[in-house]
């Protein structure tokens, strides 16, 4: 027999490639991180010997989620001001609790939260961009998460650094001393359209270009938005993202809820991606993004739950059913978004956005084993006529037992391998600290 670290048998394999397929009673043979083998668990169980083996007879095993936008170490700003719109909960909350607050440690802690969070539901991988970048990367690592990490540039000052330059000097320093951690990526990420200059954004894509790396920034996230980058710069944000060179394969517009007919297809010819993140959206009535447009114009989308303080939980689960329901509400078409389509909109697209695909986002024989667990036999998923429908219209993150990210496990039987005793102080010394 052949020997492996790891076999997982479970009642349902969904690979995502091909898209909606689904393989009853089938087993992912994992040896050293990698898929070694996708086959029936029968033959499976002649074939391997395993160091571990998990039975899942009720589950529903998929590629691990993959979070396309979040800020995470602002899960510690969790509910910290809610019932706003963008500007004004940026201007008159967000921004100066930043100021007053944020530094390495805030990062590095609110970041390790969020790393618990997101694997117990099944997040495997996220798009990250904040402040002090590097101590996000550390919490990632120390979480077991796999990470792409924003260089993030913007325009003015803050406790990380003074100007665009001290930004972008200050990611690439830290991407240069990461560069060999396995679970790390990279992205070039200036913040938006609103807080960076030409000058940023040319300088932005010579980096991307040189060091291959996608370009990850907001764009077009609210009407008002629209408006001042029309009366500033006389045309659009996205026409003058174009004009520069911005728009093309490795860009994730992240947001794009305010686009027209001809932006739309602007991105489908540029073979740009969009995150949505359609919780974060409502819940600052910034609108709904045309996903349904984008999609039949062949722009692909991947999910994202932006920052806690905005969504306010790093749920892709919901957020993954919640767009799946906005694309059919929106457009007034039922298939819009067909559950198949808003699984790989959590798992593929995003991995194809951040050049990751061929590496996570499917379970494929050569790929990396990020995996989930999904148990779909309890009441409120039963009967399961269709395991796709249920991971996207039924589940929820507690139905995720089992979490492997590299192909080790980092999360049991829903016992994860943070302390949860740490993370309750932690999470209580900054709520003392920051007051609403």
């Amino acid at each position: 027999m052949q020997p492996v670290d790891t076999l997982i048998e479970a009642k349902w394999v969904v690979p995502v490639v091909p898209e909606g397929a689904v393989l009853e009673r089938h087993s992912v043979a994992v040896k050293d991180g990698l898929i070694v083998a996708v086959l029936p668990s029968d033959e499976a169980a002649a074939r391997f010997k395993p160091l571990r083996r998990f039975a899942l007879s009720g589950h529903a095993l998929i590629p691990g989620l993959v979070n396309l936008h979040t800020h995470a170490a602002m899960a510690l700003m969790r509910g910290l001001a809610d019932d706003l719109p963008l500007m004004q909960w940026l201007n008159e909350h967000i921004w100066p609790a930043e100021a007053k607050h944020v530094s390495a440690r805030f990062v590095y802690e609110g970041t390790r939260l969020a790393c618990a969070e997101m694997l117990a539901g099944g997040v495997t991988c996220m798009n990250e961009m904040y402040f002090f970048p590097e101590e996000a990367a550390r919490a990632a690592l120390d979480s077991g998460m796999r990470a792409a990490i924003g260089i993030i540039a913007i325009d003015f000052p803050t406790a990380y650094a003074s100007d665009a330059d001290d930004y972008l000097a200050k990611g690439l320093a830290a991407r240069d001393r990461l560069a060999r951690e396995p679970l790390l990526s990279f992205c070039i990420a200036p913040h938006a359209p609103y807080t960076v200059s030409d000058r940023t954004l040319e300088r932005s894509l010579m980096l991307a270009e040189e060091l291959d790396l996608p370009i990850h920034m907001h764009v077009h996230e609210t009407a008002a938005e629209v408006a001042q980058g029309l009366e500033q710069h006389g045309v659009r944000p996205l026409a003058r993202l174009a004009r520069l060179g911005i728009v093309g394969p490795r860009l994730i517009a992240v947001h794009a809820v305010h686009l027209d007919a001809a932006e739309i297809e602007m991105l489908a010819r540029a073979g740009a991606s969009v995150a949505h993140c359609p919780s974060s959206n409502l819940k600052l009535a910034s609108g709904i993004a045309p996903v349904a447009a984008l999609l039949a114009a062949g722009v692909p989308v991947g999910i994202g739950t932006d920052g806690a303080a905005s969504n306010n939980s790093l749920d892709m689960f919901r957020d993954m059913r919640l767009a799946a329901l906005l694309a059919k509400g929106a457009s007034g078409n039922a298939q819009a978004m067909p559950a198949a389509r808003a699984l790989s909109a959590a798992t593929i697209h995003p991995a194809a956005a951040l050049g990751l695909g061929e590496r996570i986002g499917s379970i494929e024989v050569g790929k990396t084993a990020d995996l989930c667990a999904v148990a779909l036999n309890r009441p409120g998923v039963m009967p399961c006529f269709d395991p796709v429908s249920h991971l996207v219209y039924a589940a929820g993150r507690e139905d995720v037992t089992h979490v492997w990210v590299g192909g080790v496990i980092r999360m049991d039987d829903r016992q994860l391998e943070a302390k949860m005793s740490d993370l309750d102080n932690l999470s209580r010394l900054w709520q003392n600290n920051i007051r609403v």
